[in-house]
């Protein structure tokens, strides 16, 4: 029993030890708890609320937290970040401004320049391409250049060819030659004939776009040939050949087609809506699937006078230089026009401009955190600028980022469409008089109509509006709103006028406890 009695005291006396140690802890922690939970007030205070406003961006603001009444919070406006209701000046705290990221760039003159796009094909210089069309009846003897797309210097052999025409020219050539050296010790006026019958005999050949070469063959060898070799008029490719081995051909059928695919033609589409900024002359760079990063330098040539109707594109027609025979025609291309670089405009960078659709407007920064909402004009349109017409001076700093979370956090809508704010200083429910902001009464319900979403009350005096005591009808936003209350029963609302004279009630709060309707005792 001494041994049990001994355990016994040990064990209470570790328990005693163990209570006692966590008393001691608890009340010396209590202190620096308390200093916390006294400096956590002394934190939030810092920045002084001034009102609460609407999150819809309503003009209803309120003193005390509240809920709209879709349940949402209102949202609290600090000191400093008012809005101005005279001036439509915005103030935003240091630290919001940083949070937001806001960065403004200075509004400047400066050289505008857009880039216009468009894609085309490339297409054979038109006034590079050569035929060669026959001014004679005849029969392709031979072929020297058979296959389409085969490269050809000036003056090389194309085909021979048989004419009946041809053999008869040369054959009246021959019989002048000899008649010139017949009659050369005869009369002047028998060697002046001859002469004139051989020189016409040469002429007929030469119409006939006989070769040079040909001809001095002719007069050096003084012996007619059954064919004649035509030549190519140009350096080029073959781009058409219908001249087939034996076939027959009329005066003026073209046999070949030739071109100088040294430089080419881009025919571009240009949209609609960019034809006005483009003209002759313009630099273009011209990038081809074929050739992926490379570039090509051409430039505008002609602006084809027509729109097609279905794509509602114009077309431009720019030259480029091939030197090296690399670019093919029919080549898809894509091209950039730089369009612009005339004077010099005041411009502001895109993203500071704030587009309804139906005005436009930019923020310009008064001060550090000070920012004013501005309408401007616009003008012409660039890559990254825009051209302001009026409404911002050069120099002055507008909004680039953050402008549209600015818009959001100031309730710009509203200060823009003319609403005022609130009061800079805190006020009391009871000094809010003015036409929008909300109201509280007490009163008790005379009659529901779920349909019409109207309720009657019989409310007491209204400070705020400095009505005495009646009986009036008033609106509900919705039916779900007056759930639970019932004819009789003794309420607590709040109102706003919606309109002159239309009352609509933005909260109902549940009767008090302990009363019934009526004003009877719930028991």
């Amino acid at each position: 029993m001494n041994a049990v009695a001994r355990t016994i005291l040990m064990v209470a006396a570790v328990g005693a030890a163990l209570a006692a140690g966590y008393w001691w802890g608890a009340h010396r922690g209590a202190p620096s708890q308390t200093n916390a939970a006294r400096s956590a007030p002394a934190v939030a205070d810092q920045r002084k609320i001034l009102y609460y406003r609407n999150p819809m961006g309503l003009p209803d603001t309120s003193a005390v937290p509240k809920k709209d009444p879709m349940g949402m919070d209102y949202i609290p406006v600090y000191e400093g970040e008012e809005t101005h209701a005279s001036t439509g000046e915005i103030r935003i705290t240091t630290e919001k401004v940083q949070r937001l990221g806001v960065r403004t760039e200075a509004a400047a003159y400066r050289t505008l320049t857009r880039t216009v796009r468009a894609v085309g094909t490339l297409q054979v210089d038109e006034g590079r391409i050569s035929t060669v069309a026959p001014k004679f009846e005849g029969w392709i003897e031979r072929l020297h250049v058979s296959t389409t797309g085969q490269q050809v210097a000036r003056g090389q052999p194309l085909m021979e060819v048989y004419s009946p025409e041809l053999v008869t020219a040369q054959e009246e050539y021959l019989i002048a030659a000899r008649g010139v050296e017949s009659v050369r010790e005869g009369a002047p006026e028998i060697q002046a004939s001859m002469k004139q019958l051989m020189a016409s005999a040469l002429a007929r050949l030469r119409n006939w776009d006989i070769s040079d070469g040909e001809l001095q063959r002719l007069e050096r060898e003084r012996t007619v040939r059954r064919t004649i070799t035509l030549h190519s008029p140009v350096s080029g490719v073959v781009v058409e050949k219908p001249a087939l081995k034996g076939m027959r051909f009329m005066p003026g059928e073209a046999l070949y087609r030739i071109s100088d695919l040294s430089s080419l033609w881009l025919l571009a589409d240009i949209f609609e809506q960019d034809l006005g900024l483009v003209r002759p002359g313009q630099a273009a760079k011209i990038m081809v699937n074929a050739f992926p990063g490379r570039t090509y330098s051409g430039k505008v040539a002609f602006l084809y006078p027509t729109v097609t109707p279905e794509t509602r594109t114009g077309k431009a027609r720019i030259e480029l230089a091939n030197p090296g025979g690399q670019l093919k025609p029919a080549m898809y291309a894509s091209v950039e026009l730089a369009a612009g670089g005339g004077r010099k405009v005041l411009a502001v960078p895109g993203s500071a401009v704030i587009d309804s659709g139906v005005r436009q407007m930019v923020l310009v920064q008064l001060a550090e955190g000070r920012f004013e909402p501005r309408a401007v004009r616009l003008g012409a349109r660039a890559d990254d600028y825009i051209e302001i017409t009026q409404g911002v001076k050069a120099g002055e700093a507008v909004v680039v980022t953050a402008n549209f979370l600015i818009d959001a956090e100031s309730n710009l809508k509203a200060a823009l469409s003319g609403f005022q704010a609130a009061p800079r200083a805190a006020v009391e429910p009871q000094a809010i008089t003015a036409s929008g902001v909300s109201h509280r009464a007490e009163g008790t319900v005379e009659s529901i109509d779920a349909k019409a979403n109207t309720i009657s009350l019989a409310h007491g005096p209204v400070p705020t509006l400095k009505w005495p005591a009646m009986t009036m009808e008033f609106r509900l936003p919705n039916a779900a709103l007056a759930a639970g209350v019932k004819t009789g029963s003794k309420i607590t609302f709040e109102f706003v006028e919606r309109a002159p004279g239309e009352y609509v009630i933005t909260k109902i709060d549940p009767p008090p406890s302990g009363k019934g309707p009526a004003g009877h005792s719930g028991h």
